[in-house]
């Protein structure tokens, strides 16, 4: 610990985002730079605590207090190693991540918490700007062949982990190019994608071998991005016969819709068949989006991440008014006393694309679409609800008399989360195991109910955070090499079932 009473003397402090009206003309990050004195500074609020929370609230184990120190002495370069013994991507969490960490940090007791995120994303790209990202290459091939499905963030990292145990690893992805939802989820805005690219072109570098426009059984035509045009078909039976191991890594993309009068209006679209195109547009490989918000009245029901980031590309693509529906009640400013520290803040968040219009609307719920002569939405009509306890003791929400209400809008973008793998495709031509939530069984090695099938990220624990992604795909790295060689020195940061503390 550097200096004894950093978390004293010292405020948390993160960059500036750029103005409203200058970043609303582009699709470039939102954060000024930040200095690196102030890197440091910020890296001398850690506490040396004794028992540092922040490293359960991290499901990779990151050694926070570690590399928030040598940042602090400016000793950036060990910082750098210390965050890549724990964590594959810290240029993607440190931008992307929700950051559980600081959640759980023992500075936010009574304090902001430490800045580790932003620490996090300062020691990545100082890396990158010196040259001391390389390849890794294995130096003894294994002889064994792994095939993964998906190319997501739990993909990758189980990709990077085993190429560099010496397998030979091959990655399928049925979109045009590898990324998953890095790609075609995340905005420009939240990501520039040539943050991907580079990481990709290290994996490549040290062996992953990526095969686009592959999708593996039959996938969902329902599904948004269930084929890329002109893609072809792999069963997966096939897969397994000629690899050793297969790791399936294909999220969790069956998306919750919303059964209501008027869905099959046009003008209503799942989050994803909007987000894609539009990501497509910025990198070139689409000239223009068949859906765009400019000039309309937009309505986004679902208020998590997903929405905030349709929030932020219907501003960039000139919407007229915006409406973010959510039906849960709007969360207080701060902590309520049954949502104590170290778990996770169940409190109100303002991202960027919030900061940058629309209107968030609370505790309500949508019961018809209405359209207009030419099968058009052109309103919504809701009301307002109540959280109360069904009679299976459940919670669910009933409606407030008298509080219905109508919406213009002629672009709706439902963002309601997914309901777990996909039921055709791999897990159909495998005849995988679901649980109740259609998510694929796993057991403690992140074993299939089939030999030699492994399966990590959201596809088995459902729709979660890029961090849980990353740390599922190293965990089953290690079983995969334990499973072909019959002992691993990869490390396993955690196993199927552990709960976050959040």
């Amino acid at each position: 610990m550097g200096e004894v009473t950093g978390f004293l003397n010292y405020q948390r402090e993160l960059p500036p985002r750029r103005p409203v009206a200058v970043r609303l003309r582009d699709w470039k990050e939102v954060y000024e730079p930040f200095p690196v004195e102030a890197a440091s500074v910020q890296g001398a609020r850690c506490m040396d605590c004794g028992i540092p929370f922040c490293h359960e609230g991290c499901p990779l184990g990151n050694l926070i207090p570690e590399w928030n120190d040598l940042v602090y002495r400016d000793n950036w370069s060990e910082a750098i190693e210390r965050l890549e013994a724990t964590n594959n991507f810290p240029e993607f969490t440190g931008r992307l991540c929700p950051a559980p960490c600081e959640g759980s940090c023992v500075l936010g007791i009574n304090a902001d918490p430490v800045a580790i995120e932003r620490i996090e994303f300062e020691i990545a790209e100082r890396a990158w700007s010196e040259g001391w990202v390389r390849p890794v290459v294995a130096v003894a091939p294994t002889g064994k062949r792994v095939a993964i499905v998906g190319s997501g963030p739990s993909g990758l990292a189980a990709a990077q982990q085993l190429v560099r145990a010496g397998h030979a690893v091959v990655v399928f992805e049925r979109a045009e190019r590898p990324g998953g939802l890095l790609r075609y989820g995340i905005p420009e805005f939240k990501m520039e994608k040539a943050v991907l690219d580079r990481r990709l072109e290290q994996l490549v570098a040290e062996g992953v071998e990526f095969r686009c426009g592959v999708s593996v059984g039959v996938s969902d035509p329902e599904v948004p991005g269930a084929a890329a045009a002109g893609a072809r078909s792999i069963s997966a039976t096939e897969l397994v016969d000629e690899f050793d191991a297969v790791v399936l890594a294909g999220g969790a993309t069956l998306p919750r819709d919303l059964r209501v009068p008027g869905r099959e209006l046009d003008g209503i679209h799942r989050a994803m068949d909007y987000l894609k195109p539009s990501n497509q547009v910025q990198e070139g490989s689409l000239a223009s989006s068949p859906i765009t918000a400019h000039g309309k009245h937009v309505v986004i029901i679902g208020g998590g991440g997903t929405g905030a980031d349709c929030l932020g590309t219907a501003h960039r693509q000139g919407a007229l008014v915006v409406h973010q529906l959510e039906i849960m009640p709007q969360p207080p400013g701060e902590r309520g006393e049954d949502n104590p520290w170290p778990t996770w803040p169940l409190i109100l968040r303002t991202s960027a694309a919030h900061e940058e219009g629309g209107d968030r609307i609370y505790a309500v719920t949508t019961k018809e679409f209405v359209g207009d002569a030419d099968g058009r939405v052109r309103a919504l009509r809701g009301e307002e609800v109540e959280p109360a306890e069904g009679e299976d003791g459940r919670p669910v929400f009933r409606a407030v008399p008298g509080t219905e209400f109508e919406l213009p809008c002629e672009l709706v973008l439902l963002a309601m989360g997914f309901l777990g793998a996909e039921r055709s495709g791999v897990v159909a031509d495998l005849g995988l195991e679901l649980d109740a939530r259609g998510s694929v069984v796993a057991d403690r090695s992140w074993s299939t109910n089939v030999d030699g099938v492994f399966v990590c990220g959201d596809m088995t624990r459902g729709q979660s955070l890029i961090v849980w992604a990353i740390a599922e795909g190293r965990s089953a790295a290690a079983s995969v090499d334990r499973y072909l060689m019959g002992s691993t020195a990869l490390p396993a940061p955690i196993t199927p079932g552990r709960l976050a503390l959040r």
